[in-house]
């Protein structure tokens, strides 16, 4: 570093932004195969919704903190999140009692290792769009930001797994809650926990960045819509879960109790419209005012 500012990323040009947009358009693959399950195997679609955010997070996060600041996030997140998915599993807290069906392919101790991935790319959309919402672009995290991006930042990030945990866990059983839960199977305290998860996550980073500043050169409006279009891409593949699908109409929880699929699948569209969708058109308004207040500068 120097004069305060993080290391040269080096990975600018049009290039990388084709790459981003592949990266995109991979991710919106894998939404619309997970609706036409059972024409490749389902770990292989799970696969495909955890690259390419995670690869995603890797190059454009690299584009605003340098490829030294985006690897301390990607390594805050897998650590922060691997121990409390394992402290979750063998005692219940933060989250509830729960543990993982081998759908999601090999585990780290008591956790699938794709999971660990799942974190980081949805955590780093989450913590950039936070940043949009609070019109924290150009700003070096310093200050009241220190606490109100990590804010934010974790209820975007809940947004996501509100929207779709009763999908994985009830429906596709990639995780099962022993106990049940009222939402569909899984427990209110599986988001509470999720919220502490990524809370400390995004606090940790946070700190890192305290006064420094996030790039040598500005970066463009382009950039962030890039990041916005992830997250909406996300909230928009649930709507698809509507579809209707092969197999059964009704499926029970660990507990007993049984719930229609379909009852589960419009709850959780609504949920995203209302949550995912609320903070992607926030971001978007934010966006566009950035891009009105710069063309008339």
């Amino acid at each position: 570093m120097a004069n305060g500012q993080t290391e040269s990323t080096g990975i600018e040009g049009k290039g990388t932004n084709i790459l981003l947009w592949a990266v995109v358009a991979s991710y919106v693959a894998a939404r619309i195969l997970q609706v036409y399950p059972g024409r490749i195997p389902m770990l292989a679609v799970v696969a495909l919704h955890v690259f390419p955010p995670a690869i995603f997070a890797l190059i454009h996060g690299a584009k605003c903190y340098g490829w030294g600041g985006i690897l301390r996030f990607v390594s805050i997140t897998l650590v922060i999140g691997n121990i409390f998915e394992n402290l979750g599993v063998r005692t219940g807290f933060p989250y509830g009692h729960y543990y993982f069906t081998d759908v999601m392919g090999p585990k780290l101790w008591n956790v699938p290792i794709l999971l660990g991935l799942a974190y980081v790319g949805m955590a780093y959309l989450s913590w950039t769009l936070a940043r949009v919402i609070l019109r924290c672009m150009k700003a070096p995290v310093v200050g009241s930001r220190v606490i109100t991006i990590p804010l934010i930042a974790g209820f975007l990030m809940v947004a996501w797994d509100l929207s779709q945990d009763p999908v994985w866990a009830t429906v596709s059983r990639c995780w099962v809650w022993r106990n049940g839960g009222v939402y569909f199977g899984v427990p209110v305290s599986n988001f509470l926990g999720w919220y502490l998860t990524v809370y400390i996550i995004y606090q940790l980073f946070a700190l890192y960045l305290r006064g420094l500043s996030p790039t040598r050169e500005p970066l463009s409006i382009g950039y962030w819509y890039q990041a916005l279009v992830f997250y909406g891409v996300s909230a928009a593949g649930n709507f698809l879960l509507i579809i209707p699908r092969p197999g059964p109409s009704v499926v029970s929880d660990a507990a007993g109790k049984q719930w229609d699929v379909g009852d589960i699948t419009g709850a959780c569209v609504l949920v995203t419209l209302f949550t995912m969708g609320a903070f992607a058109l926030f971001a978007w308004i934010r966006l566009s005012e950035q891009k009105g207040e710069s063309g008339s500068a």
